[in-house]
């Protein structure tokens, strides 16, 4: 017998809604594609690298169309002080899974060393401070059978303190960065009796460099791998291709890896996927972003790919500086 589209979806947002609830207790960040262009998302250590007071925010909607699906949305600030060897950066998160939900705040603490003598070079030492309120609504469950006392009753919430630390080199030429984040808060998690999803320490490594092609196009290979304590590792292989200074397009492929050993899988989570990436220097002092990640799974056929935006504003009068030539951003 056939089953509609419309039916299709529905069985999907279904399981999509059991699998967020089952794994409440193992959350994970939401995955961003244009990380790089605000790397203080996962390394408290990007405060300031940009040597600019910028303003940086993402929208990501992810699986669009299907019920509880993943959105996602990140506000950013950071800049520099004394003489540019500090920087200071805040962050607020807030995502939605389903039944589960997220809100991260952090103020960020970046020590800037300058390497060499040419002043283009900085070891940064990062840590970040912060919360994470997490909470489940009950009333988007449906209990298997009436009186299930495993679906909570209503909305259940907790709020925790966190932590995050890390490391970034950046160059002209070329950048690596080591960051752990949600440090704390599962540790401090005192009340097992709650069903709400509790932050899973999160551990990144990155790098990448800057080619330069001719005076008006450049190339700008980058990866990033990222491992969540009881889930699957992956790995984002990037590439941008820069002209102009103006226009980045760019693509990433992104693909699960069995590096560590791991307990959990989920291949919601933990799926292949394509990213295509458009950037825009509208001024010297926008930038707006557009990244549609295209799933390589088995439920690839179900809602619209992901979607995300996002927008960077430089405040400062170093936004008339050229930004592409810097290997980090």
């Amino acid at each position: 017998m056939k089953v509609s589209s419309f039916n299709s979806v529905k069985i999907i947002a279904i399981i999509f809604l059991v699998i967020s609830f089952f794994d409440a207790k193992a959350q994970q960040n939401a995955q961003f594609s244009q990380y790089i262009f605000n790397g203080l998302y996962i390394n408290p250590a990007a405060a300031g690298a940009k040597e600019d007071f910028y303003l940086h925010s993402f929208y990501r909607s992810q699986w669009t169309g299907v019920t509880g699906a993943p959105q996602s949305l990140s506000i950013a600030a950071d800049g520099t002080v004394n003489d540019e060897k500090v920087g200071l950066g805040l962050l607020l998160a807030n995502d939605k899974l389903g039944a589960q939900s997220s809100l991260a705040a952090y103020a960020n603490y970046a020590y800037r060393l300058q390497m060499g003598d040419r002043g283009t070079n900085h070891l940064a030492l990062g840590l970040g401070v912060g919360f994470v309120q997490s909470a489940i609504n009950g009333s988007m469950l449906n209990a298997g059978q009436s009186g299930d006392n495993v679906v909570p009753v209503g909305t259940q919430s907790t709020l925790l303190p966190d932590a995050r630390a890390g490391v970034l080199y950046t160059s002209d030429s070329f950048f690596a960065g080591f960051s752990a984040d949600n440090l704390v808060a599962k540790y401090l998690n005192r009340d097992k009796s709650l069903n709400v999803p509790v932050p899973q320490p999160h551990f990144y490594l990155t790098a990448g460099t800057l080619f330069y092609l001719n005076d008006e196009a450049k190339i700008k290979p980058s990866f990033l791998l990222k491992n969540a304590s009881g889930s699957a590792t992956s790995l984002d292989l990037n590439t941008f291709l820069i002209l102009g200074d103006k226009f980045w397009i760019g693509g990433t492929y992104r693909s699960n890896l069995k590096l560590l050993s791991n307990s959990y899988n989920n291949s919601f989570q933990t799926a292949n996927a394509v990213v295509a990436q458009v950037e825009f220097f509208a001024t010297s002092k926008l930038r707006i972003g557009y990244a549609f990640d295209y799933s390589m799974s088995a439920f690839s056929g179900f809602g619209n790919g992901s979607h995300e935006l996002s927008l960077g504003i430089y405040l400062s009068k170093k936004a008339t500086q050229n930004f592409a030539t810097s290997s980090y951003f």
